[in-house]
């Protein structure tokens, strides 16, 4: 059966803003994040949405002294630990965030965390139908998160969900990440505090198996690196 993304009809960049973003990524290819994200509000306005896992705290902040009205999606794909959606609703309620939780279609319903089709009924087609019509999506991917990440551009065209996706954090590592949670005296998921380093559903999500691969605890035992939102 063909999933709603894949039913839907995408719509397609005119060659002026392919070239456009062609030139922004270039551009911005040792640009800090806030650099990247000034220009991003800047271009779209409120045209934008953030799918944020929570995880991601370093650019909502940065975010939300920028454009704090900007609309912060979040999949709820009704496998998160406890511990990461009471860690939503506290900043959601001291930041007063403006968060759009999405919820998976009824299909959903035949295929739990960790089943073949989870990710594309429970994170794919729920994001696409948040963005649909919007211009443009932020995300908070590195190209170090994984090896599937390795050449991820800063800007370009998802052809995936029909817009442009901005990943301001791509160049940074995650030492990065954590000087700016210090300097900035931001709160870390809680589940870091217990060795956790990735985080996602949590029937699918172990501690990391290789210290050095943070990772090595997403989809343990499956052959899979990727959901399905994110294609370098």
């Amino acid at each position: 059966m063909l999933g709603f993304s894949t039913l839907m009809v995408m719509p397609t960049p005119s060659p002026e803003l392919l070239h456009e973003i062609t030139v922004a990524d270039e551009r911005f290819a040792h640009a800090s994040p806030s650099e990247v994200l000034a220009w991003t509000f800047e271009r779209f306005d409120s045209d934008v949405a953030f799918a944020c896992s929570f995880e991601d705290v370093a650019l909502l902040h940065m975010i939300h002294r920028i454009a704090p009205q900007t609309e912060v999606l979040f999949l709820d794909t009704g496998g998160h630990f406890a511990e990461t959606v009471e860690f939503l609703a506290r900043l959601e309620r001291d930041w007063d965030l403006r968060v759009t939780r999405t919820q998976p279609g009824p299909d959903a319903a035949a295929w739990p965390c960790g089943t073949q089709r989870c990710c594309e009924l429970r994170k794919v087609e729920p994001l696409a139908r948040a963005v649909a019509g919007k211009a443009a999506w932020i995300t908070s991917v590195k190209r170090v998160d994984a090896p599937t990440r390795a050449t991820m551009k800063v800007v370009h065209w998802d052809e995936r969900f029909g817009l442009v996706k901005v990943n301001p954090l791509a160049t940074w590592s995650d030492d990065d990440v954590s000087y700016y949670l210090r300097a900035h005296d931001l709160p870390e998921h809680p589940l870091w505090a217990q060795g956790y380093a990735s985080i996602g559903c949590a029937p699918v999500t172990i501690k990391p198996l290789n210290p050095s691969d943070r990772r090595s605890g997403r989809w343990a035992g499956a052959d899979k690196e990727e959901c399905g939102l994110h294609e370098a």
